[in-house]
């Protein structure tokens, strides 16, 4: 697909330095964190500016070469999979701060740049970027606008899309364009910025992002609670907020989630009681520390209703780092015990007791184990289904029905099949449970306004039939 005349355009578009065909450099762009799939593109170009990705984007449009818009390839859908091969257009050296605007409060960044980074850049501005996923200190900020990244501190602070104000994007044909407004309210025409935001790298290249900010908040506390019982943990989270609380941040992890994680990571002993099933980590913060300490005692006197162990206020930098390292770290101490597939419920919280237990019953009928934990406070639940001692053939033929059960039970309690992973490749079958035809057939006609060439990340979010 790609001839010697392709490449070497490519070649004279970012530099002969920056295209790649070796089967190393491949491999390793052709693959994310999702389970152990690898699909390489046929050559990956790095370009330095929205002048060469333009220039990149108007050679695949001309041959009609798919490209995949590679990000820090932390992603868990399998969204960077080069499943039809083709340019993997990494934008990795697309990775500078432009602008941190401290009158308006935004900033204006190239989507290369490492989450973490960017908070920490704020932050020294007295400013907040708050959106938190668990791999902040690894993934590209281009990569939460595809995917519209949530992260622990969404239930107070919102996800991705809420801080996005304007994007600018090459389309598949090499034009580029801005999306909307540098200001905090725009009813100016289609909200082209939310279409792209969550939109998985299939309508175009975001090569800048403009960025609302928050004033940093100064104190927060962060309280560990065990329960006794699973279920009641689940049931917590909605007393908790209708006792009139909203945390910044309100996690669950289940007893194994927790156990795998400590003989992963080094973190201080718990000393958990065998009997104890699952933890709350709750955070409230604010600027008012005597504000806040009436809020935890207000979270205790909930939770106090179930049963629990001991409750640990975190009061030291390190105790808060040391649980916060323990949650952060589940999904990778999962990946290294066992294969696994982890899909992204999400419902409306007070139904979580419901999708828990139901989840657990679905597993037993098809002779499978998971490790849930999430961000229990906008009920987003993460299910880690481990293959342990599984066959092969069970493996392949009986997981597949359990997840799709499991998707039906979260669409019956008014959820949906991803709360913040998207829906890439390994979801794009279950789409006809959350979508009907006519509406599965609205957006791929978005699809094609945009792409007519089907050259943008060909392959994923809608189910196959549309391929």
């Amino acid at each position: 697909m790609i001839t010697t005349e392709i490449k070497n355009k490519l070649i004279e578009i970012v530099g002969a330095s920056y295209v790649f065909t070796d089967d190393e450099t491949l491999a390793t762009y052709g693959k994310d964190h999702t389970e152990d799939l690898v699909f390489p593109p046929s050559i990956v170009v790095k370009p330095a500016s929205t002048q060469e990705v333009s220039a990149v984007m108007k050679v695949a449009f001309e041959y009609a070469i798919p490209v995949i818009p590679i990000g820090a390839r932390t992603g868990l859908s399998g969204g960077i999979l080069a499943i039809h091969k083709g340019i993997g257009l990494s934008l990795e050296r697309l990775n500078q701060i432009i602008k941190i605007d401290e009158e308006n409060l935004q900033v204006i960044t190239q989507p290369g740049v490492i989450t973490e980074v960017l908070q920490n850049a704020v932050a020294e501005k007295g400013l907040m970027y708050p959106v938190d996923p668990s791999s902040k200190g690894s993934c590209f900020i281009g990569g939460n606008i595809a995917e519209n990244a949530g992260g622990a501190r969404a239930v107070k602070y919102g996800v991705t899309k809420d801080y996005v104000l304007n994007l600018e994007v090459v389309l598949p044909n090499g034009e580029i364009i801005w999306t909307g407004a540098n200001t905090l309210k725009n009813a100016t025409g289609y909200n082209l910025t939310q279409l792209m935001v969550g939109s998985e790298g299939t309508l175009g290249v975001v090569t800048k992002i403009v960025l609302k900010l928050i004033p940093a908040v100064q104190h927060n506390v962060l309280l560990w609670v065990p329960f006794f019982k699973m279920e009641q943990a689940a049931a917590a989270v909605s007393a908790i907020f209708r006792a009139g609380i909203v945390p910044s941040a309100l996690e669950f992890m289940e007893r194994d989630a927790i156990d795998w994680t400590m003989k992963f990571t080094e973190v201080p002993d718990l000393n958990l009681k065998p009997e104890i099933e699952a933890h709350l980590l709750i955070e409230v913060d604010g600027n008012y520390p005597d504000v806040l300490m009436n809020e935890a005692e207000k979270i205790l006197s909930v939770v106090e209703t179930y049963e629990i162990d001991e409750v640990l206020f975190a009061d030291t930098v390190e105790q808060k780092n040391a649980l916060w390292k323990l949650r952060r770290n589940v999904a990778e101490a999962v990946k290294q015990n066992t294969v696994y597939k982890e899909e992204d419920t999400v419902v409306p919280r007070y139904e979580l007791p419901k999708l828990l237990i139901g989840i657990k019953a679905i597993g037993d009928k098809y002779g499978f184990k998971s490790i849930c934990y999430g961000h229990a406070g906008d009920g987003n639940l993460h299910v880690n289904i481990v293959k342990l001692n599984m066959t092969d053939e069970l493996w392949q033929t009986e997981v597949p029905k359990g997840v799709n059960e499991i998707f039906q039970l979260t669409k019956s309690l008014n959820g949906t099949i991803s709360g913040e992973h998207g829906i890439g490749l390994v979801q794009k079958e279950f789409m006809s449970i959350m979508f009907s035809e006519i509406e599965l057939h609205l957006m791929y006609q978005i699809k094609k306004i945009f792409d007519p060439k089907n050259i943008m990340n060909p392959g994923k979010i809608f189910p196959s039939t549309y391929q």
